[in-house]
């Protein structure tokens, strides 16, 4: 048997129309060797919520810059739970202030990574924290 490869949704709720930093995770995920889904600008919770069903992905994470992280991350998680996507890991980065972190992590989304993490942290987190990745 072979290891398949982490699938990711990366995706951009709202409309914040600022993707550079989106794009930038999606190249890095790319070359860690992950397959990468790049949702575009300006998603709906419930079209992100739609895609990640369809995908199939392990990970969902999203990129929100506006602001809006804490109601956008409260409706991810009423989809995520509704469409049966709770066993997924949830992750979020953007302009998150310290003080709203642990509620982020109260809501699921259990990796948080403003805009001042690394890239090498983040791709270590998913591959720490995806569970069943082998096919």
């Amino acid at each position: 048997m072979s290891e398949r490869k982490i699938r990711v949704l990366i995706a951009k709720p709202g409309l914040d129309g600022h993707d550079v930093g989106a794009k930038v995770i999606v190249r890095a995920l790319v070359d860690a060797g992950f397959e990468v889904i790049y949702s575009g600008l300006r998603q709906t919770p419930e079209a992100i919520a739609n895609a990640a069903l369809e995908e199939g992905v392990d990970v969902i994470g999203l990129s929100i810059l506006s602001g809006a992280h804490m109601p956008l991350c409260a409706r991810m998680r009423e989809l995520f739970t509704e469409k049966g996507l709770g066993d997924k890991l949830w992750i979020v980065g953007g302009n998150i202030p310290e003080t709203d972190r642990a509620e982020l992590a109260e809501l699921g989304f259990s990796g948080v990574f403003p805009t001042s993490s690394h890239l090498d942290d983040i791709v270590a987190y998913i591959k720490e924290n995806v569970t069943e990745a082998v096919s």
